[in-house]
């Protein structure tokens, strides 16, 4: 069984050390409870379809959507789940720890986090938690106000997106991507010169629509790496899918307040409801902005005269799935019934999911890689095929051992390019595969 210590009102770094050695303790019993925990929100009913981006919110509430589930088939990634869903990569992956990201089981249920706690902060404008990676866009004055909300791709460590109050300063369709010098000096040092100026296109990083903010060289944009969205992988800018910067384009006018925060501890209302929502890992710990949330919870713990079972904070901290969790009844008995989750029926095809091409023995291709697990060469044909632009790939079973073979291309131009990008982006030393002549008559053509 899981001890339990009770959080005391020590110092803030008393409280956090105390904390820490709670969590370290909880890791243990947590993966005990997940399977009946999950057990429990296992849905009763299918539904066909389920709202990703659009939600309206009442006065006082905090959280929105539903959480949901879905049942896998063979060569689904978690990747276009959760581009289907209008999910980011990190939200799919957290919610359903130790699923493969590229090779799930068939038949194996996770879940959508297709619930979210809206971030603290004033409901007007776009407004941007980091931390979760998603983005929600307050419309209008009345009650219930409508949220537009959308995963999103942010900046690395060494290229962090800036936080703070900006607003859109204007808006381009099928933008020029002019590349600034730092961006262009690394990608010399890999070998991948950049032109000065990166013309609309498949090429473009910036996809078919930008919202320029008021921080100089930083934007809301497109992509056209959509697998990226849901992690650290831009150099500051704020990256949406296509079919949701499109959205985004045609729903906000130009000097709408963009608020950029980053809040890893979310606490919501709904419902009579507290939930909590975390987006750190317990060896990432903010100190800092979980002072801020103790405080709300010893405040709330006051105001409604009962105690806390912090082992439901604690766990919620130690799992750190990104889910709205319910913690605490505000008036026991006032609260309504947490809403069940809803199991989507698997669509005919995912939204966005690569087109992977029938290879041809009398076109270019290139062998990426020989490896003898069928496994290691599905995941990394799935990897490949999810690079921008896709570089297609197929697995092709030879003797005792398995080739990722990427094309077909129309010329040896395109193979090579190919060769290069997966040398630049993925470190493998691609090989030139030439096509076979056909024959007709006794005569090569």
């Amino acid at each position: 069984m899981c001890r339990i210590i009770e959080l005391l009102p020590l110092s803030n770094t008393l409280r956090l050390i105390a904390l820490f050695v709670v969590i370290l303790s909880l890791q243990g019993c947590t993966t005990m409870t997940r399977a009946h925990e999950e057990e429990q929100l296992i849905p009763r009913y299918m539904e066909e379809n389920i709202e990703r981006n659009e939600f309206s919110v009442a006065k006082g509430d905090d959280v929105i959507g539903r959480l949901s589930f879905i049942r896998l088939e063979k060569g689904d990634t978690l990747p276009d789940i959760a581009r289907h869903f209008s999910l980011g990569l990190n939200g799919v992956s957290a919610s359903n720890p130790g699923v493969d990201i590229w090779v799930p089981k068939a038949g194996e249920r996770i879940m959508l986090p297709l619930s979210f706690i809206l971030p603290d902060a004033p409901r007007k404008g776009i407004v941007i938690n980091l931390a979760a990676m998603r983005l929600f866009e307050f419309k209008g004055n009345s009650e219930p106000l409508a949220v537009l909300t959308y995963p999103v791709g942010v900046g690395t460590e060494e290229r962090p997106t800036p936080r703070g109050i900006m607003r859109v300063e204007r808006k381009v369709t099928r933008p020029t991507w002019h590349v600034p010098a730092s961006i262009a000096k690394d990608h010399l040092k890999k070998g991948d010169p950049l032109p000065a100026a990166v013309l609309p296109g498949p090429l473009n990083p910036l996809g078919e629509y930008a919202l320029y903010l008021s921080a100089p060289s930083y934007l809301i944009h497109g992509t056209n790496k959509p697998a990226s969205i849901g992690l650290r992988a831009s150099n500051g800018c704020i990256r949406l899918f296509p079919e949701s910067v499109k959205k985004l384009y045609e729903n906000t006018p130009v000097k709408t307040p963009v608020n950029i925060v980053n809040q890893p501890y979310l606490l919501g209302l709904s419902n009579g409801v507290v939930y909590m929502e975390v987006h750190a890992s317990t060896d990432n710990l903010d100190a800092a902005e979980f002072d801020k949330v103790y405080a709300k919870l010893k405040a709330i713990e006051k105001e409604s005269g009962r105690m806390f079972d912090w082992s439901k904070v604690k766990n919620v901290l130690a799992e750190a799935r990104g889910i709205p969790v319910p913690i605490f009844e505000i008036r026991q008995g006032s609260g309504k019934e947490v809403a069940e989750p809803i199991e989507v029926k698997h669509p005919g095809k995912l939204f966005g999911s690569p087109e992977i091409p029938e290879l041809k023995t009398d076109a270019w291709s290139v062998l990426a890689a020989d490896v003898r697990d069928e496994i290691d060469a599905v995941r990394l044909s799935a990897i490949i095929n999810h690079q921008g632009p896709q570089i297609p790939a197929s697995v092709i079973a030879e003797n005792d051992s398995y080739r990722v073979v990427a094309g077909p291309f129309n010329d040896i131009r395109e193979a090579k390019d190919a060769i290069k990008r997966l040398k630049i982006d993925l470190e493998l030393d691609g090989k030139l595969i030439e096509p076979i002549k056909r024959e007709r008559g006794g005569e090569k053509l």
